[in-house]
């Protein structure tokens, strides 16, 4: 997890000392003191963070060099499977007192067989998953307690640098631990952490096991759950990194609602905008985000988006990058239909769009399975009217390429199980079977693919 310096709690605590002004404005004022403090805050929020422990069984899978299985017996000649017991702590954040709902990490959760939430007050309680997206990293978690405390979330997108944080959670299994300090940056990505990353930067203490806490400005409101930090050992060097409320109050409502996140796809490509290139088409910000190519029948494409435009804001809120604005439109849901604020030849102008379903579009397959790194998939109908998932793309010498897939094949199947879109495909996946038997049609013929 990421962290950041105590900055806030250690100006308000030093007794004596100067403290600035826009910090002793933000504050709450003590009972019966004129020392600032977070403790009246605190006292209302902190027992709606809660600390999660799971265990479970790791399968790991290893197949014998060929070299070497001369060496070896006929027990030894084929993958070699084994199963490791494991524990993990993290954190999580109640948002639903009446009906139970927790908040926390899917990597915290990943792989559990059982889920334990303690409560503040020490009360344990197994809970259940709903449903977690691994891409966005959150998952959502109910509990059957009663007396349980919640947190509001906050509007993340009204966050500033410079606006003062704090961060509760679980670190090291030492139990409920409070730090502050400031929102350090805005918008972070390219960190390799999660595939949709538009993440809080903030220099509040975070380390290993503030997974899945939480991160609140000074009125007690979540504006983030924590998630990674940037430092050597998992130790805290001030820069740790949160996922935005907002994106996480889309995904957990889409949870709740379908069981699953229905991710929203716009259907341009791009990237950042630099300087040079806000130069060349004429735009004094370097904020925004460049589109290179619409893909054709997308729902960019049916708005009007050209090739060349520079998206500004997104539902009247500004957008700094391309990562910000794939992250968002991803976690908003299919379905749902969004203002962009667009830059094109010199004029400033607003498209409505409704977003997709990205099993309506491309999606990198590895996100499904490391066997098929390296494969696009697609939502495809064969000429006879079969449905399935299309195989567009096999990079060479990917996993997928070694896997057998190739360019054009449809997957119509999955242990002898009928697929018709990606979302059966990924379901079927993520059940974690012992073995991924693909049924592929191949122009005329129908095969098997056995992923390992």
């Amino acid at each position: 997890m990421k962290s950041r310096l105590p900055l806030v709690s250690a100006l308000a605590l030093s007794i004596g000392l100067a403290v600035i002004p826009a910090a002793q404005a933000a504050l709450p004022l003590a009972a019966g003191s004129d020392i600032r403090s977070l403790a009246p805050v605190l006292e209302k929020v902190t027992p709606a963070v809660v600390n999660i422990s799971v265990s479970g069984n790791k399968v790991s899978r290893q197949v014998l060099p060929e070299p070497f299985r001369f060496f070896f017996g006929p027990e030894m000649q084929g993958e070699q499977v084994q199963e490791r017991p494991f524990q993990a702590l993290g954190s999580g954040v109640i948002v639903d007192a009446k009906k139970g709902y927790v908040i926390t990490n899917n990597h915290v959760i990943s792989d559990a067989d059982k889920i334990l939430i303690t409560l503040m007050d020490g009360q344990e309680y197994e809970a259940e998953l709903i449903g977690g997206d691994k891409q966005s990293d959150i998952a959502l978690l109910k509990v059957d307690a009663k007396d349980l405390v919640e947190i509001e979330f906050a509007d993340s997108d009204q966050l500033r640098v410079g606006d003062f944080a704090i961060a509760i959670g679980n670190p090291f299994g030492l139990g409920q631990t409070v730090t502050s300090g400031i929102i350090s940056a805005l918008g972070r990505s390219g960190l390799n952490v999660e595939n949709l990353e538009n993440f809080i930067q903030t220099d509040a203490a975070i380390n290993s096991g503030n997974s899945g806490g939480a991160l609140l400005d000074l009125e007690g409101k979540l504006v983030g759950i924590n998630t990674a930090i940037l430092g050597p050992n998992g130790g805290n060097i001030g820069i740790g990194f949160a996922i935005p409320a907002n994106m996480v109050k889309s995904l957990t409502e889409q949870i709740i609602e379908y069981g699953e996140v229905r991710r929203g796809v716009l259907g341009v490509m791009g990237g950042e905008l630099t300087s040079e290139l806000a130069r060349t088409f004429g735009y004094r910000s370097q904020h925004g985000a460049f589109v290179s190519q619409v893909i054709e029948d997308s729902s960019a494409d049916k708005a009007g988006l050209k090739a060349g435009d520079i998206i500004i804001s997104l539902d009247n809120k500004p957008v700094r990058s391309f990562s910000e604005l794939r992250a968002k439109v991803a976690t908003m849901g299919a379905d749902k239909t969004v203002n962009l604020g667009i830059y094109r030849d010199g004029k400033k102008q607003e498209i409505e769009v409704t977003l997709a379903r990205a099993e309506d579009e491309n999606v990198a397959a590895n996100t499904l399975n490391e066997s098929l790194e390296g494969a696009t998939l697609a939502k495809a109908e064969t000429k006879d009217g079969v449905k399935g998932v299309k195989v567009t793309e096999v990079a060479p010498r990917s996993p997928a390429a070694m896997s057998g897939l190739e360019k054009g094949d449809v997957i119509i199947g999955v242990n002898r199980k009928r697929i018709k879109n990606i979302a059966q495909l990924r379901k079927i996946i993520e059940a974690k079977p012992d073995v991924i038997a693909l049924n592929i049609q191949r122009g005329n013929s129908s095969l098997y693919l056995v992923l390992r």
